[in-house]
């Protein structure tokens, strides 16, 4: 799938500065939350709060017409929930990661997706889960052929591709807006893949840079 992931023009039009680094990890071996794991999260939880980050992401949802009061960006939630929630390993490694660099950072199952990922602004009409409800047109939202992956940009992921204990496929999206540069998010990738090579030690990481000069 990874080459095939695409950003529609119109979310670069709304932030010209937005990139996304997609990475792909086949052969993982995930199970729940452990010591290891664990010891991510606690050591997350002690970084520096990084405001200017997070200010970006609620201006991009202001931008599209959300509240990010009401339906906040995930880093920002994240953040907000000390201490850090333990999910499974591979779930803690991203959130470590994305609380760490103040970066929303999804995880999916790749084997549950149905054509490539691509970020649009929504037409309004696409299938989504009951609890997510439909987009509203104009709306920021990862999607496959079968319909909406995770609605307001990085606000809910569905719970269809949703990464679980029993994952051995999965696609990770770090998702960047200024302040944080280009440099610093391939950082936070690398991080993030020797995490998931800790977890996995014949994981095979595979990555790409989708941004407005790409």
């Amino acid at each position: 799938m990874l080459d095939d992931i695409w950003v529609d023009d119109a979310v670069h039009e709304l932030r010209p500065d937005f990139a996304v680094l997609v990475m792909t990890a086949h052969g993982l071996t995930n199970g729940p939350t452990d010591d290891r794991s664990r010891a991510w999260l606690a050591a997350a939880a002690e970084a520096e709060a990084q405001p200017a980050k997070i200010d970006a992401w609620k201006d991009a949802y202001r931008a599209f017409g959300a509240k990010p009061q009401r339906t906040r960006p995930s880093v920002d939630a994240l953040t907000r929930r000390m201490p850090l929630p333990e999910i499974n390993r591979a779930v803690d490694a991203y959130n470590a990661i994305s609380v760490k660099h103040a970066l929303p950072i999804g995880g999916e199952d790749l084997d549950r997706y149905s054509g490539p990922a691509r970020l649009v602004r929504a037409a309004g009409d696409e299938p989504s889960e009951e609890a997510l409800g439909t987009p509203e047109p104009g709306e920021v939202i990862w999607r496959d052929d079968l319909g909406v992956t995770c609605r307001r940009w990085n606000w809910r992921q569905v719970a269809r591709t949703r990464l679980t204990e029993e994952t051995v496929n999965a696609i990770f999206l770090l998702e960047r807006l200024e302040p944080m540069t280009l440099e610093e998010l391939k950082e936070a990738g690398e991080e993030l893949a020797d995490l998931l090579a800790e977890l996995s030690p014949g994981v095979r990481i595979a990555t790409r840079l989708l941004s407005s000069r790409n």
